[in-house]
């Protein structure tokens, strides 16, 4: 199989299990059903990782309501823009290289870590 059918096939299998996964998020409401897992953070400290509220948010996102969406998980929902940014770098990082460089970049992840850990503390300060 050539490169260009591998990536084809590759993006065709992430294509098909973003789906299901959305169907599930959008059948299952993850603060009623069993299926989905608790945050172990939440669990053991008390206290909210930056993720807490992600699979609410997913649901509520997935029903049109971005403002339940915004409640339980602010910084995902402005984040998602920038993940398929970051998927299209990954997925062209031979044919958009400097997009990939960008993304990739040491100033990139320490700001993203720095985002979330700000984002951690101050969703536990304030009670988002």
């Amino acid at each position: 199989m050539g490169m260009e059918k591998k990536t084809i096939a590759w993006i065709a299998a992430v294509g098909i299990v973003a789906i299901l996964v959305a169907v599930v998020y959008f059948v299952l409401d993850p603060e009623q059903s069993r299926l989905f897992p608790r945050c172990l953070f939440l669990s053991l400290t008390g206290y909210k990782c930056p993720g807490c509220g992600s699979q609410r948010m997913l649901h509520a996102l997935l029903h049109g309501d971005v403002t339940a969406a915004w409640r339980q998980n602010a910084l995902l929902l402005c984040s998602l823009p920038l993940l398929v940014v970051f998927a299209i770098a990954e997925v062209k990082q031979k044919s958009l290289p400097r997009l990939y460089d960008v993304v990739t970049s040491p100033i990139t992840v320490t700001v993203i870590v720095i985002l979330f850990v700000v984002w951690a503390i101050v969703r536990n300060i304030f009670g988002w």
